[in-house]
């Protein structure tokens, strides 16, 4: 019982810091398409056409792509590639009757006689690089255990998707690999195109996927990639109008922006129950002058449940790193650190 209640506080959160650490808009056409939320429409579907189907379904916000601007959401298409147990599932967008713009692909891979792995990665012309995003799950462990107080650690782990009924879909030996039969002006008679949502209204709909999904830097389904590379299809004018934004983006002054957090442990000591994480962000700045300026800032927090005599104890340490390389006369560069540290402790008894 106390295990469950380690894991649900645990739970809890992680659920707070995925929601803290949302990042703003970026101005790009993949703010409008949730890959984590695609991920998890993928897991539940029961085949790739019905994937296709739950895609385009307005009641999962999902979907709020709107690629050639007409003021309507994107129908997006669902092409199966395959090569003996690899397998790329391309998700497209006609714009016209001569122009297709893919938007992600999930690329999965038999890794045993029961296991699978998934990633989705989303297209360059979309999003900022190729962001790959995979399911995940908490696994606990013991730390230090030979200290007089063990730790107990919750790491995340890759998840084997065999399960998945559509996964075992397209690996059972009667599947024929799945290619959407519409295309453009030529929709199923179900669907109906709604007007996308704006961004503050289509973000919050879409944050409940990022508890089971995250971004990974890690690309662990190389053979699906490689099959799937050659017949990547991209559109000249999306390509041309998201190139724009990347370039007004660097020269407003930030070259790249990234914050990552992870979650300390849980650890249990003199009755109580210590829940910590750390944030840090980090910045790359270039000004007019062409001096780089790299900001890190990191914030670590842990949180003390009430123990046995009502004490609520909160500790927060904030430290900033600036390192700003200059060009100096010689046409050399000079590299100089500067790092501040703040602490702050507050108890209080209920």
């Amino acid at each position: 019982m106390r295990r469950v209640t380690i894991f649900l506080f645990f739970f809890m959160i992680a659920t707070f810091i995925n929601a803290a650490t949302e990042q703003d808009s970026t101005g790009l056409p993949g703010d409008n398409f949730s890959l984590e939320g695609a991920m998890d429409l993928f897991k539940h579907a029961k085949s790739p056409e019905d994937f296709e189907k739950q895609l385009n379904n307005p009641d999962n916000p999902v979907n709020n792509l709107d690629l050639n601007e007409d003021g309507e959401v994107d129908y997006i298409k669902v092409e199966d590639i395959t090569s003996k147990d690899v397998h790329a599932l391309v998700l497209r967008v006609d714009l016209s009757s001569s122009e297709s713009q893919d938007v992600a692909v999930i690329e999965i891979e038999k890794t045993g006689k029961k296991d699978a792995i998934a990633q989705i990665i989303g297209d360059s012309a979309l999003y900022e690089g190729n962001p790959i995003v995979e399911p995940f799950d908490v696994e606990e462990g013991m730390g230090d255990t030979n200290g007089p107080s063990p730790s107990l650690h919750v790491n995340r782990i890759v998840v084997n998707v065999w399960l998945w009924p559509s996964v075992r879909f397209i690996y059972a030996p009667s599947y024929r690999p799945w290619r959407s039969p519409w295309r453009w002006a030529y929709y199923p008679a179900w669907w109906r195109p709604w007007r996308p949502y704006p961004w503050h209204v289509y973000h919050p709909r879409v944050r409940v996927y990022h508890v089971h999904y995250r971004v990974t830097p890690h690309h662990r389904v190389v053979h699906a990639h490689k099959i799937y590379t050659p017949r990547r299809k991209t559109s000249v004018s999306v390509t041309r109008r998201t190139t724009i934004v990347k370039t007004k983006r660097r020269k407003s002054g930030v070259i790249s922006s990234k914050t990552k957090t992870t979650t300390i442990g849980v650890k249990k000591k003199n009755g109580k129950i210590i829940a910590g994480k750390q944030t840090s962000t980090t910045k790359t700045v270039k000004s007019s002058s062409g001096n780089k300026k790299v900001v890190k800032s990191t914030t670590k927090t842990k949180k003390v449940s009430t123990n046995k005599h009502g004490k609520v104890t909160r500790t927060k340490t904030k430290s900033k790193s600036t390192s700003v390389t200059h060009k100096n006369k010689h046409g050399g560069k000079t590299k100089v650190t500067r790092t501040k540290t703040k602490k702050v402790t507050k108890k209080k008894r209920k």
